[in-house]
Parts: structure tokens; sequence; C-alpha cells
């Protein structure tokens, strides 16, 4: 498909305010946390919550697999040596400097939160984020779309599997029980998804607003009863706040060195300016849709302090993203007006050919 040319109007630069973000859905987020912390599910309540949750995982991987367009994400191979690198960004890089924190516990990191801190460096990246923070930012766009499809389809085999090994018993180790999980709870709807897309694909475009609305729906149903079984356990004795400050700040460094290797890496292995945008904003993220219903099944009772550091991490990127996609976008324009060739239009015709 031919991307047209951006006109001098469709170029103009998306007015973000002033202040950081605050993203109205982690506070939605926050505020089921704080109804399970208050009022948790318990008994035959509680049972119903995790039947519920149970389903809405499911219903949740049906969507994505009836969403997500396989073919855009195979045409996009032409400009497979940005994909190979968001991929490694995302799937080889986050997963060893998760790893590498593993020496922060416990003096740094509990063993739980270090748990949770691992599961969000495996998880995929995020695709809506990525391609308006690229978009904002002047970057290659349709390379952003394909590389986010990518993240999507590998991180529904990978990210379950390869938590489940490295994390052991707290993600319920790589038994076959735990393969039974995986496949049926997450793969077979995804799948199904896929194969029939072909015939609810255009109900799912048609409906996307509503289906918006459930997807987000069925993931606070998610967190709620994650919540809720963290209570019982009684999760908020293992968390201080002087954890949580201590979590904060190895996500920010965990973040601070994904962004700056994702931008100079890629300097360095040749890419112009418009992919090196989307590079960093799809390599450098993680996907809380994903994520967290992927944590349920993997962790079971243990999933809200699982979830608790992608959440987190979660509202940092946004905030950092948005400021550093205005700082790229200032610069493009600073640039333009002072006559200095930029490759933008270049990468927008490049990645035109990833559609």
């Amino acid at each position: 498909m031919t991307v047209p040319t951006p006109t001098r109007t469709a170029r103009r630069i998306p007015r973000l305010p002033s202040w950081l973000p605050l993203d109205g859905y982690v506070l939605t987020l926050l505020g089921t946390v704080a109804l399970a912390t208050l009022l948790p599910a318990s008994g035959a309540a509680a049972d119903l919550a995790q039947g519920a949750s149970t389903g809405a995982v499911a219903l949740l991987f049906f969507l994505y697999g009836a969403r997500l367009s396989t073919r855009e994400a195979l045409d996009g191979l032409k400009h497979w040596r940005l994909h190979l690198t968001v991929l490694a960004s995302t799937f080889l890089v986050f997963p060893l400097l998760g790893l590498a924190a593993r020496g922060l516990v416990p003096t740094v990191l509990t063993p739980q939160l270090y748990s949770g801190f691992l599961f969000l460096c495996l998880v995929p990246s995020t695709m809506q984020a990525s391609i308006a923070f690229t978009s904002i930012a002047r970057g290659n766009v349709p390379a952003a779309i394909c590389a986010g499809s990518f993240s999507s389809l590998a991180g529904i085999v990978l990210t379950p599997m390869v938590a489940a090994a490295l994390l052991g018993d707290s993600a319920g180790g790589l038994s076959a029980a735990a393969l039974l999980k995986i496949v049926f709870q997450l793969l077979v709807p995804f799948l199904a998804g896929q194969l029939l897309r072909r015939w609810v694909g255009g109900f799912v475009v048609r409906h996307k607003k509503v289906l918006g609305h459930v997807d987000r729906g069925s993931i606070l149903l998610v967190v709620y009863t994650a919540f809720s079984l963290g209570m019982t356990a009684g999760i908020w004795h293992l968390v201080t706040p002087a954890r949580l400050g201590m979590l904060l700040a190895v996500e920010a460094v965990l973040l601070a060195a994904m962004l700056a290797l994702t931008w100079y890496g890629a300097g360095r292995l040749g890419f112009g300016r418009a992919d090196r945008i989307a590079i960093q904003f799809a390599g450098s993220k993680k996907s809380l849709a994903a994520g967290l219903p992927m944590a349920i099944v993997l962790f079971g009772p243990q999933a809200s302090l699982a979830v608790l550091p992608l959440m987190l991490f979660h509202q940092m990127q946004l905030m950092v993203c948005a400021v550093i996609a205005r700082r790229r976008a200032r610069d493009a324009e600073t640039d333009a007006e002072s006559g200095v060739e930029t490759d933008s239009e270049a990468g927008v015709e490049a990645g035109a050919e990833t559609r």
C-alpha cells in the first residue's frame, strides 16, 4: 500500500499538554487496585471472579488474534534489519538487563518484586504508543506499525515460554501443566482469532471503539482478581514505600538505558533519523495490555506483585517518551526551517515499502 506524501498541514506537530501526561487508564488501574485492597473478592465471589478472569483473558487474546494482520507483518520483512533490531531490543537486550538486575536482590528488590521486574523485561512492545510517539517525532510510522506487529506475534509465544523457564516456581515453572495452561488460555484463543479473522476482522474494525472498552474492562477485571488474591496472601506486607521507591529508581535506570541503546545503537548500525525514531520508540516500550493477562496465567495468586512493576513502568515510559517525542519534533522543525535536509520523508517512503 502506498503511503501518500505528507502535506504541510498533515506534518504539523500534534500539540501535547505542557505538563507530563498521566495516562487516565493507568489511573483507573490504580483505582481498581485500591478497590481490591479495600473490598477484595473472597469465598464464592473470589471463585466467580477467577472464572470470569479466565474467560476475560481468553477473550482478550482472541481479539488480539482477530485484529493482528499477519499479512501486513509478513509484508514488513522488506525492512527486516529494522524489525530484527526492535525484536533484539525487546526480547534479547531487555531480558539480559533484567537478568543482570538479579544482583539487586535482596538489598534493593525483594524476590517477589524482582520476579515482576524480570517479567516486564520479557513482555512484548506496545504498538499504539510506539506508533503515536513515532508519528509525533516525525519518524517512520509504517515501520513502527510493522515492528509492533512482529513484537506482538513473537510475544504471544516467547513471553510466556521464556517467563515460565526463567522465573521457575514463581511463574509455575515450565511443567506440562504450565505449558497446557499457556496453550489453552493464550495460544488457542489467539490462533482462533487469526483463523477467524477473515470473517470477524471486519466486525472488529467496525466496532473498534466498543471492543476497546471490552479490552480495557477485561483487563480491569484481571487486575481486580489478581490484587484480590494478593490481599488474601498479604502482599502489601511485602511491599513498603521504601521498596516501591527503589523499584521506581531501578525502572528509571532500565528505561534510560534502553532509550539510549536503541537511539545510539541504531545510529551505529547505519539507520537514518526516521528509522532511529521508530526503533527507539518501538524497542524501548513494554505492553501493559499484553502483559497483564499473561501474568494472570503464569503467576496465579502471585500475579499482583508480578504486574506492579509493569504498571509503574508503563506510566513512566509514557511520560518520558512524550518529552522525547516533542524534542525530536522540534529538532525536525528547526532543521526544516534552517534548510537542513533530513531523512524524515525518505523514512516515510522507505516505510511505505513495509506495508
